[in-house]
C-alpha cells in the first residue's frame, strides 16, 4: 500500500498536467445514491467513506441468499443507474472482505469462500492488511515476517513482545480470526479537517493563514452539525511533510478556541527540522456522549 503521489511532485514529473478541483457535493450525493442501492439488499451498512462500505448480507432473502450473487446485482445496478464501476470483495470475515475488493479494481468481483479462507490468508503479503504502515512494515520484515503464514507459524508470545497489539492483530488475522460485526451505528469520538497543499508550503505564517481562514471554519461548521453543544475534550494538530513522515500534537482543552491551535501549531512546528509541509490538518476529540447528556440534565 503507498500513498498517493502529491500533486507538487506530479507536476514536476508533468508540467503540463491539468489539475481539476474536486466536486464534494457531486460526490456526497452520488454516495447517497450507492447507499439506497446498497438498502435494498440489506440494512446492515458500516460506512468506511464515501464510496466504501461493509455490507453484512447473511441474513439477506435476495439471490437465494447468495453473497456473490448479491454484489453482483449491486455493481450492476451501480454501473446501470449511475454509470460506475464498482469493485467488489466477497467473504466471510471484514478485514479480508476490504482486501478481496482491491484485487480486481476498478471494476470486478473478487470472492473467497470458507473453505478457502486459510488458504488464501497464508498467502497475503503483511502490506495487504489494513493497518500495516509503511513503519511497521519495515519492522515486521527485519523480524522476518512477510506472509501472514509467517505470523500464523510464529510463536505468539514472541510477536506480542515485539509489536504490541499489531502483533496480536496480526496473529488473529493469520489465523483467519475476525469476529469484527459490521457496525450500523457508532459514537462520533472526533471531528477534524485538513488539506493536502499542490505546492508544499513550510512557514509558521502559511502554515497559521490555512488553519485561521480555512481550516478552522469548516472545522466550526462540521462541529457544529455533529455536535451542536461543541463539547469536546482536546485539541489537536496534524502535519505531514514532504518525505511523508506524519505528526500530531493533542493537548487537553475542553473550549473551542482559535487560538489554541496558535500554540499547538508553534510547538509542533518544533518537529519540522527544515521539512517542507505538504498536509496541514486541525481536529477536536468530542466528550462521550453519556457525558453531553448528563451535562445536560445538570444546566
Amino acid at each position: 500500500m503507498r500513498s498517493a503521489m502529491s500533486t507538487a511532485k506530479a507536476k514536476k514529473l508533468c508540467p503540463s498536467l491539468l489539475v481539476i478541483p474536486g466536486r464534494m457535493q457531486v460526490y456526497k450525493q452520488v454516495s447517497k445514491q450507492i447507499r439506497a442501492i446498497f438498502l435494498r439488499y440489506t440494512d446492515l451498512i458500516e460506512p468506511l467513506s464515501l464510496d466504501e462500505a461493509f455490507l453484512d448480507v447473511t441474513d439477506s432473502k435476495h439471490c437465494q441468499g447468495s453473497a456473490t450473487l448479491i454484489a453482483e446485482e449491486i455493481r450492476l445496478a451501480i454501473r446501470n443507474e449511475l454509470d460506475l464501476t464498482a469493485s467488489a470483495g466477497v467473504a466471510p470475515l471484514k478485514f479480508l472482505a476490504k482486501v478481496s475488493s482491491d484485487v480486481n479494481k476498478p471494476d470486478g468481483i473478487c470472492v473467497v469462500p470458507p473453505e478457502k479462507v486459510q488458504e488464501v490468508v497464508d498467502k497475503l503479503p503483511l502490506e495487504k492488511i489494513p493497518g500495516v504502515g509503511k513503519v511497521s512494515l519495515e519492522k515486521l520484515h527485519q523480524a522476518g515476517f512477510y506472509l501472514c503464514e509467517d505470523v500464523r507459524q510464529s510463536d505468539y508470545r514472541e510477536i506480542l513482545t515485539k509489536f504490541g497489539r499489531l502483533g496480536a492483530s496480526l496473529w488473529k488475522k493469520s489465523h483467519g480470526i475476525d469476529n469484527r460485526e459490521v457496525v450500523v451505528e457508532r459514537e462520533r469520538k472526533s471531528v477534524g479537517v485538513e488539506r493536502t497543499f499542490s505546492e508544499n508550503i513550510s512557514t509558521f505564517d502559511q502554515c497559521w493563514n490555512v488553519i485561521e481562514s480555512k481550516l478552522f471554519p469548516e472545522l466550526d461548521r462540521r462541529l457544529s452539525k455533529a455536535c451542536p453543544e461543541k463539547a469536546i475534550i482536546k485539541q489537536g494538530v496534524k502535519l505531514k511533510f514532504a518525505d511523508f513522515q506524519l505528526t500530531t500534537i493533542e493537548h487537553i482543552h475542553p473550549e473551542f478556541e482559535l487560538a489554541h491551535f496558535k500554540q499547538l501549531l508553534r510547538d509542533i512546528l518544533q518537529r519540522q527540522k527544515g521539512r517542507e509541509i505538504r498536509l496541514l490538518g486541525i481536529s477536536v476529540m468530542l466528550k462521550p456522549e453519556e457525558q453531553v447528556r448528563q451535562l445536560s440534565f445538570f444546566e
